[in-house]
């Protein structure tokens, strides 16, 4: 279904960047569909995702790569099959856990800095189905389409650094939240994947299946304990330990207000880099935001019990970017890690390197702060922070997350 332009109120002027040129740049090449199968790909369109004209070129070169992944694919299943079926997880995962925007991504890489963890990277995340294969040539060849930092802030991005698993199993299953860069006004189309125990139990099984077959591949590569990364198992806890009763989690917060207004401009740079359509960040938009966040922490702070002692640690992120080396010395104490004596230098000489990111910075409308405040009070209790509201309605400053 191709879509016209369709003109609605823009959220724009209740949150503005309070420096000029908050970051967005292109992510190049590659969105999120390019390492879509085929197949994968034809199921997609076939729930017909309203596509913009001005995105055709787009579908056109994932439906190109698309043929080429499917070859991709059938060659390594040819080659690795049998040992990928063979090859067993060793070792109890790692997840990070946390709303988007919170600082997944900084604690994310923290913890990766220590080598005797392995993680997912770019490359693996977006060809999840050939990596094993694929992955050596590919980069050394396309690594110039990746520009240096992601779209949405100044984080260094690259082939071969941590990302979220979350993109892999969008790619493998479908059966992934992320299915709303297609379909960003149809919640039917990816409510379902969030917790998953409303899904068939075919699905579920599917899901499982899938998510086995990447740890299996990852573990081929390097047979370490893995650290994932993805927002989204915020909202499933009860199946991850369904399927690994050992996993730790660590759980990351933030002041909510900035949570809010960084994660609608990582919407605004989402969906205007891996979308169909063009979406216009208006009130449906954020009554979407002030939702999914809600139902985050609900759902967290409702199954987070189920973790067995010793097996979960919370961390505030405002302590994590203020004295890194020593929340995360709290981190492994407080899930009886070992390698500290590790990660405390590899800290130690990235510190220059944390002090010198410029964050995005914006200003949110007195009107807005009292709607967020509003519909997330139970957060700003439970996490110790203050509304802040004003009297009047001015703007207030509020900072972006370092590697959020």
């Amino acid at each position: 279904m191709t879509e016209q332009n369709n003109q609605q109120p823009s959220l724009n002027s209740d949150i503005q960047p309070s420096r000029p040129g908050a970051k967005y740049d292109p992510q190049g090449f590659f969105c999120i569909w390019h390492g879509c199968s085929f197949g994968n790909w034809m199921n997609l369109l076939a729930c017909r995702p309203r596509v913009h004209w001005s995105r055709l070129h787009k579908v056109a070169s994932i439906t190109a790569l698309s043929l080429v992944n499917s070859f991709s694919n059938l060659c390594e299943a040819a080659i690795f099959g049998r040992k990928i079926a063979r090859q067993q997880i060793h070792h109890p995962p790692i997840f990070i856990l946390g709303h988007w925007r919170s600082g997944t991504t900084l604690l994310h890489n923290l913890m990766t800095m220590d080598s005797q963890f392995t993680y997912p990277n770019l490359y693996e995340t977006m060809f999840p189905a050939n990596f094993l294969l694929t992955q050596k040539i590919v980069t050394s060849l396309t690594s110039w389409l990746v520009p240096k930092t992601r779209p949405m802030d100044d984080v260094e991005s690259g082939f071969h650094l941590p990302q979220e698993d979350e993109i892999a199993l969008l790619l493998m299953s479908g059966l992934s939240p992320y299915r709303m860069l297609a379909f960003p006004c149809q919640p039917e189309q990816y409510n379902p994947y969030f917790e998953l125990n409303q899904l068939p139990a075919g699905q579920r099984e599917r899901w499982k299946e899938k998510f086995l077959y990447f740890m299996k591949k990852l573990t081929i590569e390097e047979d370490k304990p893995i650290v994932f990364k993805s927002p989204t198992h915020t909202y499933r806890i009860p199946i991850l330990l369904e399927m690994f009763p050992d996993a730790k989690f660590v759980y990351i917060y933030r002041d909510p207000y900035a949570v809010f207004s960084s994660s609608m401009h990582l919407r605004r740079t989402l969906f205007a880099e891996n979308g169909l359509s063009k979406v216009v960040m208006d009130e449906k938009m954020k009554e979407d935001a002030l939702a999914m966040y809600s139902y985050c922490i609900e759902t967290y702070e409702r199954t987070k019990g189920l973790v067995p002692a010793g097996n979960l640690h919370e961390i505030r992120f405002e302590e994590l970017e203020a004295d890194p080396i020593g929340q995360m010395h709290q981190v492994y104490e407080g899930l009886q890690l070992q390698g500290w004596e590790n990660l405390e230098p590899a800290i130690q000489q990235k510190l220059p390197e944390l002090t010198r990111y410029r964050k995005n910075s914006f200003k949110m409308d007195g009107t807005l702060m009292r709607q967020v405040y509003t519909c997330w009070k139970s957060a700003f209790d439970r996490y110790g922070y203050p509304s802040r509201l004003p009297e009047t309605s001015p703007s207030t400053s509020l900072p972006d997350a370092v590697g959020a």
